[in-house]
């Protein structure tokens, strides 16, 4: 057990369409402490496929569509061998957190963000500096954004997309610690814009 404000989460296999080289079955369980450590042996194509999800949860996001909108299924990036659904307990419980579907759900409702240089400490190769800012609409691309960027704010964007609270941030509606992967010289924020009144 490790010492987390974050909640536990459950990945259920509910199909499998191929082999799979951990041997995962149509009903296996796992179970993460938090969305920050897999347990041990844990495919790591699947944790990458998964980590915005368990992320988003984690946070509070919630999926209008879903018959329980505190779960989401998630593909094998392998080939789609296997499909899981990933739950989160509630807090201090074995239960599985349960918002039944939003019978108003009429679509897609993409938000609108900014990511926002808003520290820089040495070279980046695309020359972002602090006060840059690019807007996106829902989970799409920035046409020309560098894509070691992108990918570090996938998990940011994606929760915040679908409803996230970051509970640590002085403005819970975005996040200031998504760090470049290449050396750490830009931190950029991301923030939810279109909630705002």
């Amino acid at each position: 057990m490790i010492n987390s404000p974050f909640p536990r989460l459950k990945l259920t296999v509910t199909n499998v369409f191929g082999e799979c080289y951990h041997g995962y079955k149509k009903g296996d369980e796992i179970i993460l402490e938090d969305f920050t450590h897999p347990p041990k042996h844990f495919c790591l194509g699947l944790a990458h496929a998964f980590f915005p999800v368990i992320y988003a949860l984690s946070f509070g996001a919630k999926f209008p569509f879903r018959d329980n909108q505190r779960s989401l299924l998630v593909t094998c990036p392998d080939g789609g061998k296997l499909e899981f659904k990933a739950e989160i307990f509630k807090k201090d419980s074995d239960g599985i957190e349960v918002v039944p579907k939003n019978p108003d759900f009429k679509g897609p409702n993409p938000k609108k963000m900014v990511i926002e240089v808003v520290q820089a400490k040495g070279k980046c190769t695309f020359g972002y500096k602090v006060g840059d800012k690019w807007e996106t609409q829902g989970l799409k691309c920035i046409p020309g954004f560098c894509g070691a960027a992108f990918h570090t704010a996938f998990p940011a964007l994606f929760a915040l997309n679908f409803g996230a609270k970051f509970f640590f941030m002085k403005d819970p509606d975005s996040i200031d610690t998504v760090t470049c992967p290449d050396g750490g010289n830009i931190i950029f924020k991301v923030t939810r814009v279109e909630d705002k009144k």
